[in-house]
Parts: structure tokens; sequence; C-alpha cells
């Protein structure tokens, strides 16, 4: 349940950083800093190229958009990314980053060293994001490919994620999500149509925003897993297959109502 204080402030209901985008992709980080939005957070932050900095301004009026120094992620961006993170409640990272190896080194840093909570997506799951997020309160969330990439066999998830004292949304047709503890939830439902890109982003942006309101890491990621199935569902009785990331993102805000008892 999301608890808000009627006497609560502007900021003091989640305040939620998005960082990535390429200058190919300026999607998805858009879609995470939406997907926050429509869950109730206070304040969007987005940090991506400075090529996309214009269409971030667009998107939503509410984002304050804090773009790279140019159109990769290097070395002068670190400090201003650190000190803004220091004022969040969540981060999600990785979304859309180019997988150039300068620009992942950069991504490290800034993992390593942030304050705040994590959720870690896309590019931000290699093989060392375990050891660099360990002690921290990080959420990760792979589908299959990106498991096998971070050198993780999914029979020892509910160790590895005890070890490393991190929350593992696992996703697919059934979502499997492991707990600090080693305790796993599985979460069906769904739909097809959510193969379409974009849909991983949201689910990234979603759950940041959710643990920026004060949702525990495993019953955010629950949370989350519901509304995405459950917005597979109700989209495809109206459009088959062809829905998109947005529309799913438009139905979040009565869908968290919904699930959130």
């Amino acid at each position: 349940m999301i608890d808000r204080n009627p006497s609560s402030h502007k900021g003091e209901n989640g305040k939620v950083a998005i960082i990535g985008g390429s200058p190919t992709i300026h999607g998805a980080p858009l879609l995470s800093a939406l997907a926050a939005e429509a869950s109730g957070a206070d304040l969007i932050f987005v940090c991506l190229p400075s090529c996309h900095k214009a269409v971030a301004k667009t998107t939503s009026l509410n984002f304050q958009v804090h773009p790279f120094k140019n159109d990769l992620l290097k070395d002068e961006d670190i400090e201003p990314i650190l000190e803004l993170l220091a004022t969040m409640d969540s981060a999600v990272i990785g979304p859309g980053i180019s997988k150039d190896p300068s620009e992942q080194k950069v991504l490290d840093q800034i993992i390593q060293a942030a304050s705040c909570d994590l959720v870690l997506d896309a590019t931000a799951l290699q093989k060392n994001t375990l050891s660099l997020v360990k002690g921290k309160n990080a959420i990760v969330t792979p589908h299959l490919g990106e498991l096998e990439r971070m050198g993780i066999d999914q029979d020892q998830l509910s160790k590895v994620a005890s070890e490393n004292n991190a929350t593992i949304c696992l996703k697919g047709e059934t979502d499997l999500i492991t707990h600090s503890n080693g305790d796993q939830t599985e979460i069906d439902g769904g739909s097809a149509g959510l193969t379409v890109g974009g849909t991983g982003d949201v689910l990234a942006g979603l759950i940041g925003g959710l643990i920026s309101q004060g949702l525990d890491h495993p019953s955010a990621c629950e949370l989350s897993s519901k509304i995405m199935k459950s917005a597979g569902e109700i989209l495809q009785i109206e459009f088959g297959y062809a829905y998109t990331a947005v529309q799913i993102i438009n139905i979040i805000p009565r869908l968290v109502s919904k699930h959130d008892q």
C-alpha cells in the first residue's frame, strides 16, 4: 500500500531520476520517465544525450531535463549526475544507453557511487553489475538474454540475490521476482503484445516511481509486474497485439489504484 501524508508538500512523495539514451535512442529513457510519472511520483528528472533535450522537454511539462554534456555519457557527466542522484529517492539507470566500452565505464562509476535506491535495466546489466551494487539498495530487471549476459543461471537466482542483497525481477511470460532474502514470487498473466518495444523501459520506470514513494523493493516489483500484465490483457481486448508502450503508460494510474490495495 502506498501511503501519503495529506499534509505533504511537493517532492515529498517521490523524486526519480532517469539516466539513459544514446544518439539513436531517445524513447527508452523517456518511456521510463513517463512511467515513473504515471506511478504518482512528484518529480521526474531526465538525464539523456544533449541531442534529445528538446524532445525530452516536450514529452512532459513536468520533466526536469539534465542533458549530458554531449551525445554520449562521458567522464565530465559523472559529477553532476552524482550530485543530482544525491537528492533523489530513486534512479532508473540504463534504458537506451549505448554499449560503447568507454560509456560503459562511466556508467559503472555512476552506479557504484550512487547514493539513492537504484533500478538497473538494459545496458546497465552486465557481468559486473551485482558486484557494483553489493550492499546497496538495488533492483535489477533482466530478461533471460540479459540474465545470461550477467552470467547468472536462473536456478541460482535465490543464491545470487541473497549474496548481493539485491532484488531481481526476471521478465518473461511469467515474471519471477527474487527477493534479497532469496524468497521468490511468480506473476502470471499478460499478453503476447507486451513484446512490443519499450515495455521493459516502462516496467523499470514504474518500479522506480513506486519505490520513490516508499514501497519496499519486492512489493514495488510485484505491483509493477501485476500492472504490466493487467495492461497487456486490457489492451489486447481492444487492440489485439497492436498496442504500444505509451498506451500502457496511459492506463497505469488507474491500474496502480486498482492493484494497490
